[in-house]
């Protein structure tokens, strides 16, 4: 069983207009389909799973697609939160949090202190993310510290600025799954993902089911996973 799997939530509006309905829609089933993910991974075994929600570049989306997303995240928080009580799941944000408004920010707080101890399935979700802009990020902090004296630049590793991104403290993904279809990473986890194995399915995002992991997990079961020409045990 994998230990880490990332997913890029991809097609909640395609199959939205293929139902007739609007983009809102699907986002809004998207929703709920996380909420079920989520349960179905940790039954699994799964231990660590990180969901692409929203992206540095999706601000460029039409405004009321935007807004309406902002509503949705929300309320998702408020769900998120009963849900991480009922099921000890500890919840985590990444991304730049500060593009957020003030009242989601306080949301996504409340949402972390509150789970921080749970011990149920660690849960990441990508908000405001971007790989690009998280690791300029990094290296300004890095940067920062250099000048201050607090470090050399002979002492930042790979280790170390792995130490500054968003995902600090958490494994490197083994699984990355990416829905709808669609065969690119779109600027997810770009220094996380080097070793990590790709799954694609042409199923969009609000049909994605417990069966559908399955499948995923059972391709990646079947893959040679090697680090180095060296084959994991």
């Amino acid at each position: 069983m994998p230990r880490h799997v990332a997913i890029i939530l991809d097609g909640n509006g395609r199959w939205a207009k293929s139902k007739g309905m609007p983009r809102n829609y699907g986002h809004v089933q998207g929703a709920k389909t996380v909420e079920v993910i989520c349960e179905e991974a940790y039954r699994m075994g799964i231990q660590y799973l990180t969901v692409y929600a929203f992206s540095t570049e999706n601000w460029n989306r039409p405004k009321d697609e935007v807004d309406a997303l902002m509503k949705l995240l929300r309320n998702y928080m408020k769900t998120c939160l009963t849900t991480a009580r009922k099921n000890r799941m500890c919840v985590r944000v990444i991304g730049d949090k500060t593009g957020l408004d003030m009242d989601i920010q306080k949301r996504i707080a409340e949402l972390e202190e509150s789970t921080k101890d749970n011990d149920g399935l660690h849960f990441q979700i990508a908000l405001n993310y971007g790989g690009r802009d998280e690791i300029v990020r990094a290296v300004k902090k890095i940067g920062s510290r250099i000048a201050e004296g607090e470090i050399t630049a002979e002492e930042v590793t790979e280790e170390y600025l792995s130490g500054m991104l968003d995902t600090h403290g958490l494994p490197e993904p083994d699984l990355l799954i990416r829905t709808c279809n669609e065969q690119r990473i779109s600027n997810f986890l770009l220094w996380q993902l080097a070793y990590t194995e790709f799954y694609f399915t042409p199923v969009a995002w609000p049909d994605f089911s417990k069966e559908e992991l399955i499948k995923a997990v059972e391709a990646y079961n079947h893959r040679d996973r090697r680090y180095g020409l060296i084959k994991e045990e």
